[in-house]
């Protein structure tokens, strides 16, 4: 299998040295030239494995240049119990109103992005030895990609990361849980903007071809195709604990704002899965305008709306771009087309293609208020005793409202306690946290406040570069 780019103007590459470039040259992101496709024996059959076997099956698939026993050592490793509290890894829990919630939030940093970016971490590091190279990630999140990414490459001898995140407005959970971090391979810059300009300087220090080789640089943000492939396995796994006869479709409504999540589950679906989307946005619903008009128009970041499901305050969804190659049938011209006509003017329109006619009999959209999310957060509590976060209750709230007769997954985001501010204003009280936490947002903190512009993220990279080089007498 071989990896092109959505830009069709880039050569061709393996599994692995698209995991490591992370942005195709051409500016466009990494897909599959073809995706395989699963019988529903082989679904069947993987209802009886553990999430690690699963995810070693999975993930063979999309890497058939990586050693098996190297994709085997690094999900033993990644999905265990010392990891994610349970060799289950990712509970599928009852709501009422044949409602079911998919937990994926029990790891380290207690949010969803772990459960890509702990396999993420170790696949980079025994690809990076076995290459005898280094590499410098240079990330941006909208609050807990930082976090996930960062202390899944904590002490990761070949690897170092420098992460955008926005200043003030992220949780203060989720502050702390990076900026708190003190290693020598990791280094946090808040951007004096909002998540969409802090993706956009990632981006283009990725497309400085000459700067990116001189520093080793690539990307750990869904951006990075290895990361979509980790997400697919719990699309899986979360439906054949509900169903494992493969013998019916089921929806599942995926709270999104950089399209990530949901375009894992897009792609389970070409694999064989049976099941159909419910995309759910905040105030921030440029993905909900796209679904329901076919319009996809960008928002300046002076209107990025400032919520309580902060994750989600994008306005230009990076891995839409995916999306938008399979509506093109894998036209790379007219993908780069669009995205000229994005850039000149800010929208493009869809409405008329065939291939987005066809997405609407399988995903449908809809948006939560700050209202909504409080609501859905007591209403849950109420029903269930459960207390779910503000991206989850977005999910909630959409999922159930938009949904056909028939079960309802919802995949849960982060937990609670990341969002206390949120859960006080729902519940009147803060949520329990994980004793690891208590006191985390008094720690020291580590992070260099910077204005939104390439230059002073080139700056940052060259001085952590520098740093390394007095230590080790080497260049990175």
């Amino acid at each position: 299998m071989r990896y092109v780019s959505t830009r069709g103007d880039a050569p061709a590459v393996s599994f692995a040295d698209a995991m490591i470039a992370g942005l195709a040259p051409d500016g466009g992101l990494y897909v599959p030239e073809t995706v395989p496709q699963i019988s529903h024996e082989e679904f069947t059959a993987w209802a009886n494995l553990s999430y690690a076997e699963l995810a070693s099956e999975v993930m063979s698939r999309f890497a058939p240049d990586m050693a098996r026993s190297t994709i085997d050592v690094a999900c033993a490793a990644a999905y265990s119990a010392d990891v994610f509290g349970s060799v289950e890894v990712a509970p599928l829990t009852p709501l009422a109103d044949d409602t079911w919630l998919l937990h994926l939030s029990n790891g380290p940093t207690l949010a969803f992005k772990d459960m890509a970016m702990q396999l993420l971490g170790r696949l980079f590091d025994a690809e990076l030895a076995h290459r005898g190279e280094t590499l410098l990630v240079v990330g941006a999140t909208s609050g807990d990609t930082g976090s996930s990414a960062e202390h899944a490459m904590i002490g990761r001898e070949n690897i170092r990361v420098v992460m955008l995140s926005p200043w003030g407005r992220v949780s203060d959970f989720q502050a702390a849980q990076m900026y708190s971090i003190d290693a020598p391979n990791i280094v946090n810059l808040a951007i004096n903007g909002v998540f969409d300009e802090a993706q956009d300087l990632v981006k283009a220090v990725n497309a400085d071809a000459a700067f990116k080789a001189r520093y080793s640089i690539g990307a750990v943000n869904s951006i990075n195709w290895a990361r979509v492939a980790a997400q697919i396995i719990y699309y899986i796994w979360g439906y054949l604990r509900l169903a494992p006869e493969v013998d019916r479709e089921v929806q599942i409504s995926v709270p999104t704002g950089n399209f990530g999540n949901i375009y894992a589950g897009i792609v389970a679906r070409r694999l064989g899965l049976p099941i159909r989307f419910i995309l759910a946005t905040n105030e921030n619903d440029v993905l909900d305008e796209f679904f329901r008009t076919g319009v996809y128009r960008v928002r300046p970041t002076n209107q990025v709306a400032e919520t309580s499901s902060p994750s989600m305050d994008i306005a230009k969804a990076s891995n839409f771009e995916r999306l938008v190659y399979d509506i093109h049938d894998g036209d790379g011209a007219a993908v780069g087309a669009l995205w000229e006509q994005l850039a000149q003017s800010g929208r493009f329109d869809l409405s008329s293609h065939r291939g987005f006619r066809h997405l609407r009999d399988w995903i449908v959209s809809g948006a939560s208020s700050h209202a909504n999310r409080i609501e859905t957060i007591r209403r849950v509590v109420a029903a269930d005793g459960v207390v779910i976060d503000p991206h989850t209750a977005d999910g909630v709230h959409v999922g159930r409202q938009q949904r056909a007769a028939g079960p309802l997954i919802c995949l849960e985001t982060a937990q609670p306690a990341k969002f206390g501010a949120t859960i006080v204003e729902a519940l009147g009280q803060l949520p329990p946290r994980p004793a690891a936490f208590v006191g985390l947002e008094e720690r020291p903190r580590q992070v260099t406040v910077i204005d939104a512009d390439v230059a002073s993220v080139r700056a940052a990279i060259e001085d952590l570069a520098a740093r390394v080089v007095d230590r080790s007498g080497g260049l990175p």
